[in-house]
C-alpha cells in the first residue's frame, strides 16, 4: 500500500511538472525566427530587414535572424519561403517586385502572389520621375508635351520586367502614348540605372526615392513627381501625380511586408499582428524607416492582401496589354 501511494505521489508529481512545459512547448516564439530576404544585402528589402531584426526583437520575445537568399529576381528565397513548414520561424521580407510585378508578367515561377499568409505590410517607397540637372525640362508639363510631341528620350531601368521598367510603361500608358515612346535602357540594378541619368546616357527615370536621394540631394538629379498621395517632407517642392492630373501614377510605389508560407495558426497571425502594431508606434523603428527614403505604414492581414491584389492587378493589366505575360 505504501509503494502504491509513493508511485501514484510520483507520477501526481511528474505530470504537475510536464502541464509547463507543454505549454511552453505550444507558445510563439520559443527560438530565434528566420527572416528570409529574397535579394542582396544593401537593397530596399534587406535594409527593411535589418531594421526589423533590430527593433522587434522586444516585442517578439526573441531574435530575428535575418538571411540573404538571392536569385532569380527575389524568386529562388520566396519560394524557399512558400515551400517551408508553416510554423511562424521561416518568414519572408516581401518586396513589390518578387510578390507583385514579378508574379504578375511570369505566370511559369513556383508560386502565385497569393501563396502566402500575409502578416502586414511596413513601409512604401514612394516613386519619383526625375531628370538629370543638365535637363532642359524643368517640370512635368514640359516632358510630358515632349514626349506626346515625340521627342525621342530614354529611360533607365534596372532591368526588364523590373518595376523601374513597369513604372515607367505604366506612365507611358496613363499619357496615351505608345510603350515604345521611349528608349529603354536597361541596367543590372537601380544603382547603375541612377548614375546612368546622372552621366547623361540616358535622359529620365522612375525609381524609389530611397534610390534617387543621394542624387536629388547632391543636385544631380531634379525631382518632377512623386507618386504618394501628398507631398513628401524630403521633397517638398515636387508636385503629386495627383496634383498633376494622373492619379492613377500612386499604384506605382515600392513597399515591404511580412509574409509567411500559407496556412500560419493563428496564434502566429495574431502574434505578428500585435508586433508589428507595436514597431509602428516605436519611434526609434518608424525614424530609421523615414531616413531610408521610405513611408512607414502597417497594414493588417486583410488591408495587406487587399494592396497587394489591387498591385498585382495593375502589373497583369499593363504586361498583358504589353504582351509581356510568360506563359
Amino acid at each position: 500500500m505504501k509503494l502504491k501511494n509513493t508511485v501514484v505521489a510520483t507520477l501526481s508529481c511528474l505530470a504537475l511538472l510536464a502541464i509547463p512545459t507543454v505549454a511552453s512547448a505550444q507558445e510563439y516564439p520559443s527560438k530565434p525566427v528566420t527572416l528570409v530576404v529574397p535579394y542582396g544585402p544593401g537593397g530596399a528589402a534587406d535594409l527593411a530587414a535589418r531594421t526589423m531584426s533590430t527593433e522587434a526583437p522586444e516585442y517578439l520575445g526573441e531574435n530575428i535572424l535575418v538571411v540573404n537568399k538571392t536569385g532569380a529576381g527575389g524568386v529562388v528565397g520566396s519560394t524557399q519561403v512558400a515551400k517551408s513548414r508553416p510554423d511562424g520561424y521561416t518568414l519572408l521580407m516581401a518586396r513589390v517586385g518578387s510578390q507583385a510585378t514579378v508574379p504578375a508578367i511570369n505566370r511559369t515561377i513556383p508560386y502565385k502572389w497569393d501563396d502566402f499568409t500575409f502578416l502586414g505590410l511596413i513601409e512604401k517607397n514612394p516613386f519619383v520621375l526625375g531628370v538629370s540637372a543638365d535637363s532642359p525640362y524643368q517640370n512635368f508639363e514640359e516632358l510630358k508635351a515632349a514626349i506626346e510631341g515625340g521627342e525621342r528620350l530614354s529611360y533607365a531601368s534596372a532591368g526588364v520586367g523590373t518595376l523601374l521598367h513597369m513604372a515607367m510603361l505604366i506612365m507611358l500608358d496613363d499619357l496615351g502614348v505608345d510603350s515604345e515612346a521611349l528608349i529603354h535602357v536597361p541596367f543590372k540594378g537601380g544603382g547603375k540605372a541612377t548614375a546612368a541619368v546622372v552621366g547623361g546616357h540616358a535622359d529620365l527615370i522612375f525609381h524609389n526615392l530611397s534610390g534617387l536621394s543621394g542624387a536629388i540631394e547632391s543636385d544631380q538629379i531634379r525631382p518632377l513627381l512623386t507618386t504618394t498621395p501628398e507631398r513628401f517632407s524630403a521633397i517638398p517642392d515636387t508636385p503629386t501625380a495627383q496634383e498633376l492630373g494622373h492619379p492613377n501614377l500612386e499604384n506605382v510605389v515600392g513597399w515591404t511586408g511580412v509574409w509567411g508560407p500559407k496556412d500560419l495558426p493563428e496564434d502566429v497571425v495574431a502574434k505578428w499582428v500585435e508586433v508589428l502594431g507595436a514597431i509602428s508606434a516605436d519611434a526609434s523603428w518608424v525614424d530609421t524607416t523615414k531616413k531610408l527614403g521610405s513611408v512607414p505604414i502597417v497594414l493588417s492581414p486583410d488591408e495587406t492582401k487587399s494592396f497587394v491584389e489591387g498591385q498585382v492587378k495593375t502589373f497583369s493589366d499593363t504586361a498583358e496589354k504589353l504582351g509581356m505575360v510568360i506563359q
